[in-house]
């Protein structure tokens, strides 16, 4: 268990995820917790993150730190997401392990499973077939992060642990009109929508494709858990165990933003995996569950939207 004053190091701190955990740590009164800003420490600097680790020897790291995006964004420049994210973790997995850190958390994503896993995937369907080629660079550098937390375990007998979310939505998200995820983009857009008084919004497919949502603040939640209650070379699904179809989570979208008008979809457009749900037995067999439900979770999530300045930035 971590002590309440432990040193927690919390890589990422400014993103959707590391400020969640920033938040529960907080919420759970952990009093020791340090950040740093991009323009503090570069990640991708080796001689930057060793010089960090050796000044503040943090004992636990939450690893939270990526360079993320959209389908666009991951398709069109993978050469930039192996790269980033591949350095990034190397960095910080290497020093913490030089460093005497007690034990680190890897946070990956569920497109590290195969393109065509059973459903719902298991933890032990890692690198059993290929992987979705318009993300297969950002999955390549968090499977090789999670190895490496394992072959650390192994060789040097460290508490490493990993953790796969599945999507995930909150406050902080992402809201950038062309390098967003699904759920942020349909609340940017029916929002715009409403306010234009548009007749129609029009998606991308036919709205068939399956997907599960986990609210970040109940993700934050099992990462805590999972820092004081679980050790293994495995990694560790985070999700909800529920799914429900693009259209309706667009229905649903569209019904916390107020938007009335006309929902179109043009069926020339990709509709990416059929259904990605991850089996989440193992976290519940650890004595863990999900709190938020959807339409709440969009609901908070909208209202972080509307309180957002940065949002048309982002």
């Amino acid at each position: 268990m971590m002590e309440k004053n432990a040193k927690i190091y919390v890589a990422g701190h400014r993103g959707m995820v590391g400020s969640a955990i920033v938040r529960e740590l907080e919420r759970q009164g952990y009093t020791n917790i340090i950040t740093r800003t991009h323009a503090e420490l570069d990640l991708c600097r080796q001689d930057q993150v060793e010089a960090f680790f050796e000044q503040e020897k943090p004992e636990y790291v939450f690893l939270a730190a990526a360079k993320v995006g959209g389908i666009v964004a991951n398709s069109s420049a993978l050469a930039d997401f192996m790269y980033e994210n591949m350095i990034l973790e190397m960095n910080v997995i290497h020093s913490a392990w030089k460093n005497g850190c007690k034990k680190l958390e890897f946070l990956g994503s569920s497109c590290i499973y195969p393109r065509m896993a059973p459903q719902p995937m298991k933890e032990s369907c890692l690198l059993t077939s290929e992987l979705e080629k318009t993300n297969e660079a950002y999955a390549l550098a968090k499977i090789s992060g999670l190895k490496y937390c394992e072959f650390l375990n192994k060789q040097y007998g460290t508490d490493y642990i990993s953790v796969m979310p599945t999507n995930l939505y909150g406050p902080n998200d992402n809201y950038h009109p062309t390098h967003s995820h699904v759920l942020p983009a349909l609340i940017r857009r029916f929002h715009e929508a409403k306010e234009q008084n548009l007749p129609y919004v029009t998606c991308w497919g036919d709205g068939s494709p399956l997907r599960e949502f986990l609210y970040v603040d109940d993700l934050a939640n099992l990462c805590v858990f999972l820092m004081n209650n679980y050790s293994g070379d495995e990694t560790v699904n985070a999700g909800t165990g529920k799914e429900l179809t693009i259209k309706e989570l667009t229905e649903l979208v569209a019904k916390v933003v107020g938007y009335d008008g006309e929902i179109r979809w043009d069926t020339t457009k990709p509709n990416g995996t059929p259904r990605k749900l991850l089996d989440v037995s193992k976290s519940a067999a650890l004595g863990w569950t999900y709190k938020t439900e959807l339409e709440d979770g969009i609901r908070l999530s909208y209202e972080d939207f509307l309180n957002n300045p940065m949002r048309a930035e982002r």
